[in-house]
């Protein structure tokens, strides 16, 4: 469920019209539903309780300071992946005792960084990485608090870019050679086993390979804690998926995986972490754009927008559907139309869908891309010297721009020229 519905013929979020968002901050632009959010972070703490447990949000999913201010406040930890979303998340108030860094490259300066401004655990992905963490907090005469990251080897049945638990990925270390690396993060100074870490890849339709992954991990938790370490806490990862098409069938609730937790490795008596991104923010946002022109191709017709793959890379990188529908509602049984829709930059990528049936859209008229909040906005670039789209906060019947567009002033005098130029 979101919070974008029609009303009186023109699309909302929440209670603010969305051509009225457009007429304020122009074309294209992402706008983000509070409610939303709140929604599906609260699905989550209601499926995991009554298990000590914290939700961490996954920052790399969406990460404007004013959307982890607004999960932060409701109590959400969050799992950042670079020193840069740390700072984000201290920048939202979140303080670091809830803030948990995984990421199979960190460097000694993001380390360093997080010891010193306050972490919850480190995930640990290697033993290089635990070796390079023991020098830096004992540096800092800290201890740094550990998972390691572990791989079953399970196939998450999703997009091979975001499968994360198979043996040929990079991320962990084998699930085999656990127990060897254990034994030596107990000798490291610095270093304070905690726990276990798993995750196997994000968009994840159906429970079966979490069930696989989970008993897994309950069965090294169990070994573990026969060789002597003290296993408190299961970090479980994310990858819940979201339906982008609305037509298909709907991946599983978070009340059946919360459901499966339990069943998994609730009678552990360890702390449960889980990291979602996509679904708390996918159905939160939307990013709207203007028909720019309507072409007439040969044997086919093009609707040429205004946003374009560096707003949304998701079509062109993975293949992705999303819903587009226009923002000023079509009659029921109006005429329809196939079109290929695709923006102006100068790729035959630049497209978001081929041959989607579409109601009749006219040049100038709004049209808005379902479920983008997770993904959309984050990994936009200002390819052919177009300027990141504005970010748009909605709460109840008020909205406020939490990124603004910058002017292209602002972008190139990013550049320098050298004296010998």
């Amino acid at each position: 469920m979101d919070h974008f519905l029609y009303r009186n013929g023109v699309l909302h979020a929440e209670d603010v019209a969305i051509p009225d968002i457009a007429a304020a901050v122009g074309t294209p632009f992402y706008v983000y539903s509070t409610a939303t959010l709140t929604r599906h972070y609260h699905l989550f703490t209601e499926a995991l309780s009554p298990l000590p447990h914290l939700v961490c949000f996954a920052i790399k999913s969406l990460s404007n300071v004013a959307v982890l201010k607004t999960l932060g406040n409701l109590g959400a930890g969050m799992d950042v992946v670079s020193g840069g979303e740390y700072l984000r998340a201290k920048a939202a108030g979140v303080p670091g005792d809830r803030i948990v860094f995984s990421g199979v490259g960190k460097t000694r300066e993001e380390m360093r960084l997080a010891l010193t401004g306050g972490i919850r655990q480190f995930n640990v992905e290697s033993e290089p990485e635990m070796r390079a963490l023991s020098e830096v907090a004992t540096s800092l005469g800290v201890t740094a608090p550990i998972t390691v990251r572990v791989n079953p080897d399970v196939d998450a049945k999703t997009h091979e870019k975001i499968a994360t638990g198979k043996k040929e990925n990079k991320f962990g270390i084998p699930i085999a050679r656990a127990s060897k690396v254990y034994a030596e993060a107990a000798t490291l100074p610095g270093l304070q086993v905690i726990g276990i870490d798993v995750h196997i890849g994000s968009q994840l339709t159906e429970l079966a390979p979490f069930e696989e992954a989970y008993l897994k991990v309950a069965d090294l938790t169990r070994q573990l804690r026969s060789e002597g370490h003290t296993i408190t806490r299961l970090d479980l990862g994310g990858g819940l998926g979201i339906p982008y098409a609305r037509s298909n069938e709907a991946p599983p609730l978070p009340t059946d995986y919360g459901a499966l937790i339990k069943r998994t490795v609730g009678d552990l008596g360890c702390e449960i972490e889980i990291e979602p991104g996509r679904l708390i923010s996918g159905n939160a946002g939307i990013l709207v754009s203007k028909v720019i022109y309507v072409k007439n191709g040969e044997g086919r017709d093009f609707l040429i927008l205004d946003a374009a793959m560096n707003d949304l890379v998701r079509p062109s990188m993975y293949g992705a559907h999303h819903d587009i529908v226009p923002v000023v509602e079509a009659p029921v049984a109006s005429p329809t139309q196939e079109f290929d829709v695709v923006g102006p930059v100068c790729e035959t990528g630049d497209t978001f869908a081929k041959g989607r049936d579409l109601p009749m859209v006219a040049e100038g008229d709004l049209v808005a891309f379902r479920s983008a909040g997770a993904y959309g906005a984050v990994m936009a670039s200002e390819y052919n010297t177009r300027p990141l789209v504005p970010e748009v906060l909605v709460h109840g019947d008020h909205f406020a721009v939490i990124r603004e567009r910058p002017t292209f002033d602002e972008i190139l005098n990013r550049d320098t020229i050298p004296p010998w130029l």
